[in-house]
Order: structure tokens, then C-alpha cells, then sequence
């Protein structure tokens, strides 16, 4: 009776613990980047009432007979599938997709997980919602060292772009072939501290095929204008297609550099002509007048807008200037044993000896998952098959209870005998 008795307390301690197991997985079914636990049960040492006997010419082989001792929990293993992606448009969100974990820091302690809903704090640190760091490697004037030193990540609010002094104005489009009058266009340029210069640009008719091409910049302080050259630059055309600029055949992409740029222009200031198989390229063809200043390479400084987060985890500012600089790259780790992962709450996993050391490295390089930005993976328990378990597990703890009823009952009874 004893025996039947510690068999089905073991029973009850052991579903117990499934049941623990399975409320907890039901109360995450919501929690992102959660992994669902499973109970596995093995029994226990059996007591041995007899012990085989092999055959013999006479009698033929006994197995033995044993009785177990009931059944405790073997392990609770994690189960690591990928949870289904869920869009968010937050950009600050990103979800793995494959193998791999983010890295973070907190109070010294280093923690592993797979929920990717980021935050930024009063400082720009990357952080996660419970306040550790997200580890990676810093860019240096925009540029990541790969597998360099992990530290954490920040995009400090007050961060500016720099400005860059334009460089190349270009230009596009068609000049009317007989075209009398002249054509204009003004273009906006910066300088070397990002303030902004006007450029303008004149091509006056000067006989067949052939045009002058003059320019200005305006000082932004004075208003005073400088001319780009001494003498009017010559451009001609043949069939419709750039020729020659001041009697030089164009074979390709041309550039002339203005004599005198504006005022206190730290570098030089040209004019880009595409070569005459570009799309845009300046022609000369019966027409309407689309000639102009199509674009430069020159930007003001500009402040910090947002940020995004590529595929390989790159961290890019963007800026009110319209340009973006990386400032960094998320990493994420690999381990040869996920399983032998402790939980540390707050979907955070630690190392153990039996789960390896971790393997270092940018998402989307050497087996780890890349990232997908505006996305976060959702908690893998499957609802389903959770409550079929609860059922099961339920049934089995009450079948237990009944094994401890009954046997009391019979203990009763043989206690009552007279």
C-alpha cells in the first residue's frame, strides 16, 4: 500500500509541475520572443520482486517482476522554433529571423533574447524594455569595424550631420536647337560650414549649334556677385549631342571647374556634363527648353531625425538634411546547446556550462538570422496544443488522487479488520 501511496504523490507533485508549466506558457502565449517550456516525465527506480531465470532443457525462462516507484520530472525543455513575425512599423523593433540572440548588458550581467522591441533612452543608449543594453559595435565617422570590441550602442539625440561643400553642379536636359534667346537656371550649393549659395547659370545662342555659358554665385552675407569665369565658356553640339566644350571633343563624362568659385570656397566648384549615352545628358534638339541645373553634391548640416535598422543590423541615423550615417551595428550570438540556456525573466536568457560559450557576430554572417526591421517575433506557444495538454495533465493529476483515495481506503480497511 505504501508503495501505490508514494507512487501516486509523486504522480500528483509531477503533473504538478506540468501544470505549472503549461499556465505559464498560456499566460506568455502574448509575450514577444517568448518560448514555449514542455514537461518530460521519466519513472523511477522499480523495486524488484523476483529476478529472471534464463531456460533450461527442463523449464522454459522467468522474466522478472518488478514494481515501479512512481515518476518525477526528467526536464523542462525550451522549445526555440520561431515564433510567427508580426509588423509593427516601429522602427526601433526588429525580429530574427533564424537562428541567433541579441546581446544585452545590465548591472554587469550579460543576457541573451530574442524579443527585439527596442527602446532609446534619455541618452540614445539602445536599450531593451527593462533597461539593458544592447550590445554591438560602434561606427567611427560612419563606418562599422566588423567583429571589432562589443559595447553599447547609442544614437544621442542631439547628434548633427555635418555638412559637405558641393563639389559638382550638373547639368541636363535640352537647349532648343534655333533658339534665340538666352537660357537660366539657378541652382543651391553649400559651402565647406553648410550655408547655402546661389549659383546661376546662362546659356546665350551664339550662332549654329554653339553656346556661351556664363556663371554667377551670390554671397549669402553681401549679395555680391562673382563670376565663375573671365570669358564666357564655349559648348557645342553636333547631331543634337554634346560636342565640345571650349574646343575640346567630349568623349565621355566632362567637368569644368569654375576660375573663381564663390567666396571662400575651401575646394572647387565644377560643372558635371554627363556623357551623351547618360539618361539626362545635355542636348540640343528641336524642342521645348528643359536645360537647368538638375542636382549637386552638397548638403547644409542637418539634425537628428530617427534612425533605422538594417537586415545586417546596422544602425543608421537619419538626419533633416535628407542623409543618413551609420552609427553603429547591432550583434547578435549562436550557441551550440540554446537548450542549456537558464531563464532570467524578462525573456532574458543567461549562459550555463552546458550551453556553450557564445558565438559572436553580425546578424545575417555565419549561421545567425538576419534582421527584419518594423517587425517583432511573437511568443511560439501554441495555444491548442496547450490546453489539449492541460486536459491531459489534469486528468492524470486527478487520476493520481484517486490512487491515494483508494489506497487509503484499503488501508482503512485492512486497519478495521478484526
Amino acid at each position: 500500500m505504501i508503495r501505490s501511496l508514494n507512487a501516486a504523490v509523486s504522480g500528483i507533485d509531477a503533473n504538478q509541475t506540468m501544470l505549472d508549466v503549461i499556465g505559464n506558457n498560456i499566460a506568455n502565449s502574448n509575450t514577444t520572443g517568448y518560448k514555449t517550456d514542455r514537461t518530460e516525465f521519466e519513472d523511477l527506480l522499480g523495486q524488484q520482486l523476483s529476478s529472471p531465470t534464463a531456460p533450461t532443457a527442463s523449464s522454459g525462462g522467468v522474466n522478472p517482476m518488478s514494481v515501479g516507484s512512481g515518476v518525477r520530472v526528467a526536464s523542462i525543455g525550451t522549445s526555440f522554433v520561431e515564433g510567427s513575425l508580426e509588423q509593427t512599423g516601429i522602427s526601433t523593433d526588429v525580429a530574427i529571423t533564424g537562428n541567433g540572440f541579441l546581446i544585452a548588458q545590465k548591472d554587469g550581467e550579460t543576457f541573451y533574447t530574442r524579443a527585439g522591441d527596442l527602446k532609446t533612452d534619455a541618452s540614445g543608449n539602445l536599450t531593451t524594455p527593462d533597461g539593458a543594453f544592447i550590445q554591438g559595435y560602434s561606427a567611427i565617422n560612419g563606418v562599422v569595424t566588423p567583429n571589432g570590441t562589443l559595447g553599447n550602442l547609442s544614437v544621442p539625440s542631439n547628434s548633427v550631420a555635418k555638412p559637405k561643400e558641393s563639389a559638382d553642379i550638373t547639368i541636363g536636359g535640352n537647349l532648343p536647337a534655333n533658339a534665340t534667346t538666352p537660357v537660366q537656371s539657378s541652382i543651391t550649393v553649400y559651402d565647406s560650414l553648410g550655408r547655402a549659395v546661389n549659383v546661376n547659370l546662362t546659356f546665350t545662342p551664339n550662332g549654329a549649334n554653339s553656346w556661351n555659358m556664363t556663371g554667377q554665385s551670390v554671397d549669402p552675407s553681401s549679395g555680391a556677385l562673382t563670376d565663375a569665369w573671365a570669358t564666357p565658356q564655349t559648348v557645342t553640339f553636333t547631331n543634337g549631342a554634346l560636342a565640345t566644350i571650349n574646343g575640346t571633343a567630349v568623349t565621355g563624362e566632362t567637368k569644368v571647374a569654375m576660375t573663381t568659385p564663390p567666396p571662400g570656397w575651401a575646394g572647387s566648384l565644377s560643372i558635371d556634363f554627363p556623357a551623351t549615352t547618360a539618361a539626362g545628358s545635355l542636348t540640343q534638339v528641336a524642342g521645348q527648353q528643359t536645360a537647368a541645373a538638375t542636382g549637386q553634391d552638397g548638403f547644409a548640416s542637418g539634425t537628428l531625425r530617427g534612425f533605422t535598422i538594417g537586415a545586417d543590423g546596422t544602425v543608421s541615423a537619419t538626419f533633416s538634411n535628407g542623409q543618413s550615417q551609420s552609427v553603429g551595428q547591432i550583434a547578435t550570438a549562436l550557441f551550440s546547446n540554446p537548450q542549456g540556456l537558464t531563464k532570467s525573466g524578462a525573456t532574458m536568457f543567461q549562459s550555463s556550462t552546458n550551453s556553450g560559450l557564445p558565438q559572436i557576430g553580425a546578424p545575417g554572417s555565419g549561421g545567425r538570422g538576419a534582421f527584419v526591421d518594423g517587425s517583432l517575433e511573437t511568443s511560439n506557444v501554441d495555444l491548442g496544443k496547450e490546453l489539449t495538454n492541460l486536459i491531459i495533465a489534469q486528468s492524470a493529476y486527478q487520476a493520481n488522487t484517486k490512487v491515494v483515495s483508494t489506497s487509503s481506503q484499503v488501508l482503512q480497511t485492512l486497519v478495521q479488520m478484526p
